[in-house]
């Protein structure tokens, strides 16, 4: 046995390595970067990261092709969807006022390589972001002057017909990226103005068309002569719901610049609130006011509102949505550029990415070197592959960073917050305090004291997390049982109803277990940042979406995550496994141990312990007598 146990120790230690979390500083506001963001600098930041192209192309082809007028039912429980998730990021960001969003969330409190996965697809999530609206933007352009920049282009210089890219370079696709990234260079400051000026133009456009649309509103584009209002039934709106959720995708760039904000513990979740009640009335009244406009099934998917403008006999007005379109896009694009490099940044300043990327400039105080780099690597891809190829590869990322942070929102809120060492008199004086509270109300992660005479038998004697760790994995588990029979039963698998039911039923009583098993034990409470409420249900109900929708993506979508995934993992074990800065943290001392010792009076009596190094392969154990009356007198 013995020699087992020295076998596995490599194992184990390699297992821990994996696992290790980040160790946060005793002032989490400290940072090299500049405080200067405040709650309307955040808010905007998060409206333009979701209100941009998908407004004006997304509704117009989710209403003809999806879901008809009853597009506005999907952008409301999309938007709804998306709430769950972006709760958990203001949690986080409040309570972890440290730039990286989800790769920093996952590192504090699940692991690091999955924090490294994390952030490894969240950088490519934003390259391709960034390229795809670089590649809308130039040919939303390109369309209002019919097509002369494609034209010019492909005579003039060069057209190429190879699988998997463009039929020609997007020179203004790429130029417009490196002019942005020149501009996001100068600073954070320069960066929050560029924002607010593109996203006020942007706002005004669409009161604009809310009111100017409602004038021409006819409801007779919601009778039953046109189709009604759901001519795709339940079906349609879900179906509608799972590509608008992708509208809202844009919120986490609040938490990605909490490092950056002045009060991070009020800011992130107002700011979160504000931008995603904004972004979902805009959808909502866009949607409606463009399928009062004009018949639902005769709508443009390419330019649907300025199109119906234009039919309606206003072109003037679909010039001016035009440029709102293209002012929104800037938004977007903004927040793809304003997000990645600090992502990058985060991983290189934990030394999990290459440290040349961790450098901040002292004038701007943002990281120039990863805005440049990573800047000039989304131009490239702009330049060279179609808008088409890369959608495709949009969103697994994203689904993947927001499964694993609401997953660390249940971690985390049933984790102790009690201190593990004491080193002095006041600190003993708190752990007297908690251990008097404790008779009221037990600590987080042990089973609720009023499931004691239930459960008590079948969990009691488990440690206090134990528990809610094995639920959190079954959960996971189940979810991902659930919406794999859910989305690949009945056709792929073709299973017989009753075998299809028989597991449906299966896998979500198991889901519902792990969720009664997590909610009957303590979490955390009177933190004074904010917290999702409803834990662990509405991260839960994150979670089942979030895997449910990732599942629905092509399986050519699945293989380039699969590639990149695995090009991620040889980074990470040939650079960041032995660069970490948790790795290379020394272990505290061990040559002097204290241990405060509470009585049953309730005095504190101190005895100190040495502890010999280990000379001869064992230890020999150290017998301290304990204090006579004499010597706690002297130490008093």
């Amino acid at each position: 046995m013995e020699n087992c146990a020295r076998g596995c120790a490599p194992g184990v230690r390699f297992c821990q390595k994996l696992n290790r979390l980040k160790t946060l500083d005793d002032d989490v506001m400290a940072t090299s970067l500049k405080r200067c963001l405040s709650t309307v600098d955040l808010a905007l930041l998060g409206v333009g990261g979701m209100v941009g192209s998908g407004l004006y192309v997304l509704t117009g082809t989710v209403a003809k092709d999806t879901a008809g007028p009853a597009v506005v039912l999907s952008f409301l429980i999309a938007g709804i969807a998306s709430l769950m998730a972006a709760l958990c990021y203001a949690e986080f960001g409040a309570r972890v006022p440290k730039t990286g969003s989800a790769y920093m969330f996952t590192y504090v409190s699940v692991g690091e390589i999955w924090a490294f996965l994390i952030g490894w697809n969240v950088i490519l999530e934003y390259m391709i972001g960034g390229a795809a609206v670089a590649r809308a933007w130039s040919g939303y352009l390109d369309s209002i002057f019919n097509h002369t920049i494609q034209n010019f282009t492909e005579t003039h210089i060069m057209r190429w017909d190879v699988p998997f890219i463009a039929h020609y370079p997007d020179l203004l696709a790429a130029g417009l990226l490196l002019v942005a990234t020149l501009f996001i260079s100068f600073g954070v400051r320069v960066s929050s103005w560029l924002n607010h000026i593109f996203s006020t133009i942007s706002m005004v456009v669409i009161a604009f068309i809310l009111i100017f649309g409602f004038m021409l509103a006819d409801p007779a584009n919601w009778s039953k002569k046109e189709g009604g209002f759901a001519p795709f039934g339940a079906s349609g709106v879900m179906a509608g719901t799972a590509t608008c959720f992708y509208a809202f995708v844009g919120f986490d760039v609040i938490a990605a610049s909490s490092e950056e904000t002045k009060n991070p513990q009020k800011a992130i979740p107002i700011a979160t609130a504000i931008s995603l009640v904004l972004a979902a009335t805009a959808y909502i009244l866009v949607s409606t006011v463009l399928t009062l406009m004009v018949p639902w099934h005769t709508l443009d998917p390419n330019s649907a509102l300025s199109d119906a403008f234009f039919r309606r006999g206003y072109s003037w007005a679909g010039f001016i949505v035009a440029i709102g379109s293209i002012c929104a896009m800037n938004t977007v694009l903004l927040s793809n550029l304003f997000s990645l490099p600090r992502i990058v940044y985060a991983m290189a300043e934990d030394g999990l990415f290459f440290s040349v990327f961790s450098r901040v400039n002292p004038v701007t105080k943002v990281p120039v070197i990863a805005i440049i780099v990573f800047g000039s690597l989304m131009a490239l891809l702009a330049l060279i592959f179609d808008l088409e190829a890369l959608v495709q590869f949009l969103s697994i990322g994203t689904l993947l960073a927001y499964t694993f942070v609401a997953a660390s929102i249940i971690t985390m809120a049933q984790e102790s917050g009690e201190l593990k060492e004491y080193e002095s008199f006041s600190d003993k004086l708190q752990l007297v305090e908690a251990q008097k509270k404790s008779k009221e109300r037990r600590a987080p992660g042990q089973l609720k004291a009023c499931w004691e005479p239930h459960l008590g038998r079948v969990l009691g004697d488990c440690e206090p997390g134990e528990v809610v760790a094995f639920s959190v994995l079954a959960l996971m588990v189940s979810a991902v049982s659930l919406c794999a029979v859910l989305v690949f039963g009945s056709n792929q698998l073709q299973l017989p109803v009753w075998s299809l039911s028989l597991l449906v039923v299966v896998f979500g009583l198991a889901f519902l277990l792990s969720l009664a098993l997590i909610w009957v034990h303590e979490q955390q409470h009177n933190i004074q940042t904010f917290q999702v409420p409803l834990v662990p249900f509405i991260p839960g109900a994150s979670i089942l979406l979030n895997i449910f929708l990732m599942l629905k993506l092509s399986p050519l979508t699945w293989v380039r995550f699969a590639i990149w995934l695995a090009a991620g993992l040889l980074v990470y074990f040939g650079y960041g496994i032995w660069h970490s800065k948790e790795g290379l943290r020394e272990p505290p001392p061990r040559d002097m141990a204290a241990r405060y010792v509470v009585l049953p009076s309730g005095s504190l009596v101190e005895t100190v312990q040495a502890v010999q190094p280990d000379t001869q392969g064992e230890a020999t154990p150290q017998h301290t007598p304990a204090p006579t009356p004499e010597d706690q007198q002297g130490k008093r």
